[in-house]
């Protein structure tokens, strides 16, 4: 006589646990998270927004009085950033800002991605080698700014080595030269660190069945290593392009303020707010603001670099295969 089957203890014919308290569970674990995020990012969004509607303003009134306070111009400020004289800064510190966002992460993905193969590779010193590598993304901008300032000084040593006296940290292109090598010099180690860890997640079957079919070191890094190591290469990517997007101190300090050559939008908007210009700063943040979502998103839908909702369609992909085995199996 075969004893009787196990049945699990249901709540409302449901054998699994109600996805309503799923969702409950997981609300109340991310709702501190969300509290900070609206502290630290809505608020301050939803602030700077209502700034740059506004104009402060002293004045004296009927009587002699000074009269001090804020007057609605709704979108003054913003028409203001495209017209007159205004514009023409405003949009060299955008030239200047995507300038430094190609150029500046297109090299460092290159270095990145080679730094990541060396300290790949077994060889003897490894640990020493990936700690020298990542120490200059461990120094400070401030500080690494510093050094390359007295690095490129007219008697530095990088006209010593050209034997050349350029004037790197003065009007011109070599300054935004001086400004992408500094900045390679301390990220490059960011980019290769994670693509160093995708690397790590590639089985080395792989490679030693493309050695058995004869492939070339070349074109296994480009069908095997390449597509293999994309999903970590385009989080870093992303977040590079994020950070250069609001570039200010490496330029700030290596260069100077209101300097032309390397005038970012950051730097513009942080010079509006010095001058107690919070309306056009606020102004200036806003579109600075949206211009990272812009380019966020489309580098998030157009290079697929939505790893949340690749791992959703996988989730459910698993899913569907495991009730599809289980209807067969009953």
């Amino acid at each position: 006589m075969t004893a009787p089957a196990l049945v699990p203890a249901t709540t409302g014919g449901n054998v699994t646990t109600s996805p309503q308290r799923h969702g409950r569970l997981a609300f109340g674990l991310l709702s501190p998270t969300f509290v900070v995020l609206a502290l630290v990012i809505v608020y301050p969004l939803i602030a700077a927004l209502r700034e740059s509607l506004y104009r402060k303003s002293e004045g004296l009134d009927a009587s002699g009085f000074v009269v001090s306070g804020e007057k609605f111009v709704g979108i003054d400020h913003y028409s203001a950033i495209f017209s007159g004289e205004v514009a023409s800064r405003f949009w060299n510190a955008f030239f200047n800002t995507t300038f430094f966002t190609i150029v500046g992460v297109a090299i460092e993905v290159v270095l990145g991605v080679a730094m990541a193969l060396v300290m790949h590779h077994a060889l003897r010193g490894r640990g020493m080698v990936r700690a020298s590598i990542l120490v200059p993304w461990a120094v400070p901008t401030a500080m690494s700014a510093l050094l390359w300032q007295w690095i490129f000084q007219a008697d530095g040593i990088a006209n010593q080595i050209l034997n050349t006296q350029i004037l790197w940290t003065t009007e011109g292109f070599q300054a935004k030269v001086a400004v992408l090598i500094a900045d390679t010099w301390k990220t490059a180690p960011f980019v290769g660190l994670l693509v160093l860890a995708g690397l790590q997640m590639i089985p080395n079957d792989v490679y030693e069945a493309a050695r058995v079919d004869g492939a070339s070191g070349w074109r296994t890094f480009w069908r095997i290593t390449l597509p293999l190591v994309k999903p970590a290469l385009l989080v870093a990517m992303l977040f590079r392009v994020m950070d250069v997007l609001r570039i200010f101190d490496l330029p700030y300090v290596l260069i100077g303020p209101r300097k032309q050559s390397v005038e970012t939008l950051s730097m513009l908007a942080f010079d509006e707010a010095n001058a107690v210009r919070y309306g056009p700063a606020a102004a200036y943040a806003t579109i600075l603001f949206l211009y990272v979502a812009i380019i966020a998103y489309a580098f998030v839908k157009l290079l697929g670099a939505d790893l949340i909702g690749e791992a959703r369609v996988r989730d459910k992909d698993a899913a569907k295969r495991k009730a599809k085995a289980e209807a067969v199996s009953a």
